[in-house]
C-alpha cells in the first residue's frame, strides 16, 4: 500500500506526517523499537530496518520513524540512546562506531511559518561512507553526505557533507584536522 503524502516524503518532497499509512507506519516502528528496547534481540532490528548485517550492535535505547529506511554495513555499533528520524534514506557504511545519545535526522519542516504550522514536513537522506566514527551526542542533519574514515566529535552539529579522511568538530560542524592514512 502506498499514498501520495508516503511518496512525496521518500522523494524528499514536502509532504503531510498525518498520512493515515505514515501514521500506521509510524506506530508499527514505535511498537518495534519498544520491543527491541525491552529485549535487545537483533531479530526484531533485521525485521524494522530496511537491511541490517549480520554483525550489528545497537544498545537500547534506538529511536527511529519507519525503519525501513535504515541501511546498516557490516560491523555496525551503536552505544546508548541513538535516534534516527528516517523519513528518507539513512545509509551507513561498515565499521561504524556511534557514541551514546547521537541523532541522524533526515526529517525537516519549512522555515517559513505558514507552511511549518500547517503541518508540511520534507526529508532529505543521510548518507556515511565507511570507518565513521561519531562522537556522543552529535547530530547529523539532512542531506549530509560525509566520506570514510571521518570522525565527527562529541556534541559537533554537521549540517553540510564534508569528504574523506576528516575530523569534524563544532557547531555548525567544520574540518579541524585532515587525518593522514599509513
Amino acid at each position: 500500500m502506498s499514498s501520495k503524502d508516503k511518496q512525496q516524503m521518500l522523494a524528499g518532497e514536502l509532504y503531510q506526517a498525518d498520512d493515515p499509512l505514515l501514521i500506521e507506519e509510524r506506530s508499527r516502528a514505535k511498537q518495534r523499537c519498544a520491543e527491541f528496547n525491552a529485549n535487545p534481540d537483533n531479530t526484531i532490528l533485521r525485521e524494522l530496518l530496511g537491511s541490517a548485517p549480520a554483525t550489528l550492535t545497537i544498545e537500547p535505547s534506538f529511536r527511529c520513524d519507519y525503519g525501513y529506511n535504515i541501511h546498516l554495513g557490516e560491523n555496525f555499533y551503536a552505544n546508548y540512546d541513538l535516534v534516527i528520524l528516517d523519513v528518507c534514506e539513512v545509509r551507513i557504511g561498515r565499521n561504524c562506531f556511534i557514541a551514546p545519545r547521537v541523532s541522524l535526522c533526515t526529517a525537516g519542516h519549512p522555515v517559513e511559518a505558514v507552511p511549518r504550522s500547517a503541518g508540511w514536513e520534507f526529508g532529505k537522506p543521510i548518507t556515511l561512507g565507511d570507518d565513521i566514527w561519531i562522537g556522543a551526542h552529535a547530530v547529523i542533519n539532512p542531506g549530509v553526505t560525509l566520506g570514510d574514515r571521518v570522525v565527527v566529535a562529541s556534541g559537533a552539529v554537521v549540517t553540510k557533507s564534508f569528504g574523506d579522511d576528516v575530523v569534524l568538530a563544532g557547531v555548525p560542524a567544520r574540518v579541524v584536522k585532515t587525518i593522514e592514512q599509513s
